[in-house]
């Protein structure tokens, strides 16, 4: 991870965002989901995200929310 700027989850309380991914190297947050809206973000590349699905779930949450 090389990240200049990261987000503190503490920051998030009543903006209704929460926390959906921690880094594994430093616990820094990695991924948000609003609650109200439809909106996530993730601070890596899901490309390369490696596990027997590869990033289907990440392409999946995607084309749920623009479909």
């Amino acid at each position: 991870q090389n990240h200049g700027f990261a987000v503190r989850a503490s920051s998030l309380a009543g903006s209704g965002a929460e926390v959906t991914h921690l880094s594994i190297n430093d616990n820094t947050v990695e991924g948000l989901l609003h609650k109200g809206l439809r909106l996530f973000s993730v601070q890596y590349h899901p490309e390369t995200y490696p596990n027997p699905d590869g990033s289907n779930r990440f392409f999946d949450a995607v084309f749920n929310i623009i479909s």
